[in-house]
């Protein structure tokens, strides 16, 4: 079974309104704020290794490790193929700022997105654009509703009733 599969199965199989389930997903946004707060705090320098030694470097198991990898998968510049990863897969954690931010704010993950380190890399008013644009992504507009009487939206210039109305 891949690392991945395991953190997905033992993670979402376990129910956050019991004692078990707080605590390991409590802990477990614990460790995933100190590594956004260390990453975030040197954009610059892209952290990078073998799957064991991030974990050990920020203090996590592999388990945990693979599960934040999970989450930031679609932020990263290169994408670390999470599905086959080994403790000794070789990862990188260089994020594109405004893809991270985005991401951040759709999973509604507010104390990750309005950590002060966020002051360096993006300004405040693109911040704000970043978050009505994803915000707004999720937004469903209805296009206007089509009366009897109206030009066909087909384009063939006859009313609706008479067209794409009938029946």
């Amino acid at each position: 079974m891949s690392l991945l599969k395991e953190w997905r199965d033992h993670a979402y199989g376990l129910d956050d309104r019991t004692p078990e389930g707080k605590e390991f997903w409590l802990n477990y946004f614990q460790k995933e704020k100190a590594i956004y707060e260390e990453i975030l705090s040197t954009p610059k320098e892209v952290v990078n290794g073998p799957l064991k030694d991030l974990a050990e470097q920020f203090d996590m198991t592999i388990e945990l490790m693979v599960g934040f990898l999970d989450g930031i998968e679609e932020s990263l510049i290169q994408p670390n193929n999470v599905e086959e990863l080994t403790e000794d897969s070789v990862v990188s954690l260089a994020y594109d700022p405004e893809k991270l931010y985005m991401n951040m704010v759709g999973c509604n993950a507010e104390w990750l997105y309005t950590l002060p380190q966020w002051d360096a890399i993006l300004t405040e008013e693109r911040r704000k654009e970043l978050y009505k644009i994803e915000k707004s992504s999720k937004t469903v507009v209805k296009p206007p509703k089509v009366g009897r009487n109206d030009p066909c939206p087909c384009g063939s210039g006859m009313k609706f009733k008479k067209c794409c109305g009938k029946g």
